[in-house]
């Protein structure tokens, strides 16, 4: 410390442009200390920080607006009552044109996710085109604090068959899927899919809460080994009602940190069948030190383990020394369930049956990257009105391949055949988005899933 104090000074004294102090430390010798410890350890300067509290406690800023992001597009599927979006007018079908002063159509997908995260940060300057009109209308929007719900989406899949998406853990998801079960009709249903997909953890006590909604009192959720510390175990409470029916969990490669503990629990215990892919594994215990000034230091303090013993931490990059026992957490690969069932360690939740996503081919991946069906859904709704009991028939199909054509995209006769029912749920979905709610939306798309479709099959046996 006092070489580094000692070489700071001189920078200091003798540097050609002045010395920002901040700069120095926040941004150079703080997250260089870490840098060789793991790929998690962080510090976060007073606005990362302050914003580190805000998302544990899901409130951002925002403008309640849904949007399709496309290649140079952005397209309006729904604007939420209430919120600054609906407030200004925006509208489903609405494509926004610029973002204070960046042309929408010259940015590439990564460039348009950052511009729209910068803009909610404060008021927006946004150039909107209405459906069926060529001149541009002007809106200015003023973010305010949102609450986003980590479980957005809970509907009946088939009677008695659940279907709950929990897209991350904060403070209130123990509670917010308890209460979504109930709305589906709790003991009423016979099966439940819980999806997991894409979500980055949180909480952990939120991750045990849930746990506890369908383990039994007293069975263990997970364990925490680490080098200050002694083993210590997390259990099901003794007063702990679980609900009985059947369960599915599905995960997929970005399912990390607190969904994994949550799955691993499920799976060690038998009490629900995962599908998907290998999750992420992130099984670091994170521990927030609130440090001066308004700054803090998220630094790994040990591991999560499953039930079985079982390391949910990936092994780490062989230039990070930590002594070994994080690079490897187990020693053994094989692991058995309550029931006598082999599951694998060695990093990340291994579903008991693999199903990938849905495959991309070159018409899809066409039709998808223009922005077809959001964009002919648009023109659709400005002529027709829709009801819940809509279905794409054959001539719409024909009139959207008529629209298919005059943006050059030919497919050959047997690829579209092939691809009907695909095209027919697509556009039934991005119709239902606009006509109705994004949610709607998504009941069309479950019923193509092919992940939930297998689900499904399972609990069905």
């Amino acid at each position: 410390m006092k070489t580094v104090m000692t070489a700071y000074a001189l920078a200091e004294e003798n540097a050609a442009d002045p010395v920002n102090s901040e700069q120095v430390f926040y941004q150079g010798a703080i997250p260089g200390l870490l840098r060789g410890l793991d790929p998690h350890s962080v510090f976060f300067d007073p606005g990362q920080f302050e914003q580190l509290k805000k998302m544990e406690s899901s409130t951002q800023k925002g403008f309640g607006s849904v949007v399709s992001l496309l290649p140079g597009r952005v397209i309006v599927l729904q604007a939420l009552p209430g919120t600054p979006s609906a407030k200004a007018g925006l509208s489903p079908g609405d494509e926004i044109l610029a973002v204070n002063g960046y042309i929408v159509a010259r940015l590439d997908l990564d460039q348009l996710t950052e511009l729209l995260a910068a803009s909610r940060q404060r008021q927006a300057q946004l150039d909107v085109r209405r459906p069926g009109n060529s001149r541009s209308v002007h809106m200015v929007l003023v973010p305010e604090d949102m609450q986003s719900p980590s479980v957005d989406r809970a509907f009946l899949l088939s009677p008695g068959v659940g279907y709950i998406r929990v897209s991350s853990f904060d403070e209130s998801t123990g509670r917010d899927v308890k209460a979504a079960i109930d709305k589906l009709g709790a003991d009423q249903l016979t099966a439940l899919v819980l999806d997991l997909r894409n979500n980055p953890g949180g909480v952990v006590a939120s991750a045990l809460e849930t746990a506890s909604l369908f383990l039994s009192p007293g069975q263990k959720i997970f364990s925490v080994r680490g080098r200050g510390a002694p083993e210590k175990a997390e259990f099901v409470p003794p007063n702990a009602k679980p609900y009985g029916s059947k369960l599915a969990v599905l995960i997929n490669a970005k399912s990390a940190s607190a969904a994994e503990i949550l799955t691993g629990a499920l799976q060690d215990h038998d009490r629900g069948i995962v599908l998907g892919e290998v999750s992420y594994g992130k099984g670091l215990v994170q521990s927030v030190f609130p440090m001066s000034e308004g700054t803090g230091l998220a630094l790994t303090t040990a591991l999560y383990y499953t039930p079985s013993g079982r390391s949910i931490q990936k092994p780490l990059d062989s230039h990070f020394q930590l002594g070994g026992t994080t690079a490897h957490p187990n020693q053994q690969s094989d692991f058995t369930t309550d029931k006598g069932r082999k599951v694998t360690g060695g990093g990340g939740i291994q579903p008991d049956i693999p199903v990938g996503p849905e495959p991309m081919n070159r018409l899809r991946a066409a039709m998808e990257a223009s922005g077809s069906f959001t964009t002919f859904a648009t023109q659709y709704l400005q002529i027709h009105k829709v009801t819940g009991q809509f279905e794409v028939t054959p001539p719409l199909l024909d009139e959207f391949q008529v629209f298919l054509s005059q943006r050059d995209i030919q497919p050959g006769v047997a690829d579209w055949l092939n691809e009907r029912d695909y095209v027919s749920s697509r556009l039934k979905t991005e119709i239902f988005n606009q006509a109705f709610s994004v949610e709607q939306g998504d009941q069309v798309e479950a019923q193509r899933d092919p992940v939930i479709q297998k689900a499904l099959a399972e609990l069905a046996k």
